[in-house]
């Protein structure tokens, strides 16, 4: 399951498109006119926006990843953040599906929110660049996906 807000965390799942293209897979994003773009034909789960200090539809979004995962057989979520990763994040780990997360490309300076909620339920944490792993010792480097 590949989970990140429309925008530029969607776009950076989306690069990931050589790792998924022959594996089954769905997505929870915003309904966005980019997001249904880049989705078109794609399973996805439409999740509820916005996240930005809406504590509403993070319980939204925290009930909609307890019916998502109940429904469905997931492997593994990757996230690149934001608002919409921390529920399916936490409700994936309490159901032992591996969870990881890839730090956006444009924040080397100071570690995002989503990334600092996460963390905590992550089975993995990769960064785009050396100079984030200041920021997250444990990461692993996988290089540019934009």
């Amino acid at each position: 399951m590949l989970v990140g807000s429309s925008g530029g965390h969607l776009a950076q799942l989306v690069a990931l498109a050589p790792w998924y293209r022959d594996r089954a897979r769905s997505w929870v994003t915003f309904d966005t006119p980019d997001a249904r773009s880049l989705l078109d034909g794609e399973d996805v789960v439409w999740a509820h926006h916005p996240t930005t200090r809406n504590l509403r539809n993070l319980a939204r979004n925290l009930w909609l990843a307890v019916r998502v995962f109940r429904g469905r057989d997931v492997a593994a979520v990757v996230t690149t953040g934001a608002g919409v990763a921390l529920p399916f994040v936490v409700v994936a780990r309490l159901r032992g599906i591996p969870t990881v997360y890839i730090e956006v490309y444009d924040r080397i300076d100071t570690p995002t929110l989503s990334a600092r909620l996460c963390r905590p339920f992550l089975s993995a944490m990769l960064v785009q660049w050396e100079e984030q792993r200041r920021l997250y010792p444990k990461a692993t480097v996988v290089g540019n996906l934009l």
